[in-house]
């Protein structure tokens, strides 16, 4: 019993820190929170699993919020909804077909890519005026977006999110979109990770991440305020390639 509750106090911390840097950056989740898991010797698939199961709940509070405030652009999530969820469900479906510590360089190798991704936006963030207009190439960066945001375990938000931004998409509209948006993918992998994996080892993580994320919510709120953004960007990119170049290392060592 002391074992089970230590295990979610330490899955509480993991989810309390990326909640803070999700609430701060609007973005990075799942990214940061599949870093920490890594780092701690989960297998890719059990980690993967453990965040969307968790993030089913915060991205449904998410999207219905940005729903109710106006921040839905439909024509956009037309785009983004279907070939998201379809590349998440073939994503988690692919985590699962493949040995854990064969796979965990490469997935550790994504989050490191992720991370520098962070930093580099921070330092060359550039505005451009918004444009409503939304092609096929958006499609194809949820068909990316999704892909990745499985087997990585994150990604949804860092790639879809800062992507379309850069592009001159309109923010407001597009984070309100994305988060929309991302509660069916994150369902989609959820289902199919419940189908294919066995959760009676890791309710724990699952829990902790949860408690944790609920506890950072409204404390992450009112740090948006007063945190500034580049430097927590900087700090959150270095974090997550410092932890994945040390998964990398462990793993081929």
């Amino acid at each position: 019993m002391q074992t089970e509750i230590t295990t979610i106090l330490l899955y509480s911390l993991v989810g309390f820190a990326a909640q803070m840097i999700d609430g701060a950056l609007g973005m990075a989740y799942g990214v940061s929170s599949n870093t920490f898991l890594l780092s701690l010797g989960l297998p890719p698939a059990a980690a993967s699993a453990s965040v969307h199961m968790a993030e089913v709940v915060t991205t449904g509070v998410s999207g219905t919020s940005h729903w109710r405030l106006g921040n839905v652009d439909w024509n956009l999530v037309k785009r983004l909804l279907i070939p998201g969820a379809l590349a998440g469900g073939a994503g988690a479906y692919l985590l699962t077909s493949f040995d854990g510590d064969m796979i965990k360089p490469y997935i550790s190798g994504y989050l490191l890519i992720m991370g520098v991704v962070i930093l580099v936006k921070a330092f060359h963030h550039k505005e451009r005026k918004p444009t409503g207009i939304h092609t096929a190439r958006v499609s194809a960066l949820a068909l990316v977006g999704g892909f990745f945001d499985a087997v990585g375990g994150g990604g949804w938000g860092p790639v879809v999110t800062t992507t379309l931004v850069a592009r001159g998409k309109d923010p407001r509209l597009t984070i309100g979109s994305v988060n929309f948006s991302e509660f069916f993918v994150t369902l989609t992998e959820s289902i199919v990770f419940i189908i294919t994996l066995s959760f009676g080892e890791y309710w724990q993580i699952i829990l902790g991440l949860l408690i944790g994320g609920a506890i950072a919510a409204p404390l992450a709120a009112r740090a948006t305020k007063k945190m500034p953004v580049k430097a927590l960007m900087i700090l959150v990119g270095s974090i997550i390639i410092a932890l994945s170049a040390r998964t990398i290392l462990l793993a081929v060592w």
